[in-house]
């Protein structure tokens, strides 16, 4: 059997503006993956493989985590939610979120114009971001262990999406939920990927630690 431990990075700059200036982890960021670190070494630590995309906030979550990326596949890096959010704007008069429940109104509607092919030239098709994701899910599926995986929100939509068959907008919802630094697991049983466990935080389950429960 093969168990994919899938997490999403620590809070990353949330007041950015575009994507480089958010791929960089908060200080709350990294207590948070430290916080998960602790409570791995404390449960079941040992990871057979441990994955991460190229952008930094993955990496340094994963570090911070107390592991080190064997490797960095860039198939495992968010789709570029800031061009998204421009080219709704630009194309459609639809403006970018300024709080959190504009981006809740936002989010899904600029999933379900990409999907449907109604925003150009932006980096990459909403098919490729599906592929890449997917072809990756398969290729984990294939090897024996654990897998540590650590990636962003967006990812972890699409490969939910690809295990429980949702729709675009039950993808989106579920972007909305995933809290930064979230465990989700996925098993590959029976020639099938499964899941098994969705946005646990057990590390910030603790009355002290309530602030450090994030979204952005």
């Amino acid at each position: 059997m093969t168990e994919i431990v899938i997490v999403r990075h620590g809070q990353a700059n949330s007041a950015a503006t575009d994507e480089e200036g958010y791929d960089r982890l908060s200080d709350l960021g990294r207590r948070q993956a430290a916080w998960l670190g602790d409570h791995l070494a404390a449960t079941d630590p040992q990871f057979d493989h441990v994955i991460t995309g190229t952008l930094h906030r993955q990496a340094d979550t994963a570090r911070a985590m107390g592991y080190e990326p064997q490797v960095r596949d860039p198939r495992l890096n968010e789709m570029t939610y800031f061009d998204l959010a421009r080219a709704m704007e630009m194309q459609h008069g639809v403006p970018a979120p300024t709080t959190a429940a504009e981006f809740a109104r936002h989010l899904p509607e600029v999933m379900t114009m990409w999907a449907e092919g109604r925003l150009d030239a932006v980096p990459e098709s909403f098919d490729a971001f599906h592929m890449r994701v997917t072809e990756l899910l398969g290729e984990l599926s294939a090897r024996r262990g654990r897998v540590l995986v650590v990636t962003s929100g967006g990812v972890i939509g699409m490969a939910l999406r690809h295990v429980l068959s949702l729709d675009t907008g039950g993808m989106a919802q579920i972007m909305l939920q995933v809290m930064n630094s979230s465990v989700h697991r996925m098993s590959y049983v029976h020639e099938r990927l499964m899941l098994a466990g969705f946005n646990a935080t057990p590390h910030l389950d603790a009355p002290d630690r309530a602030h450090a429960r994030t979204f952005i």
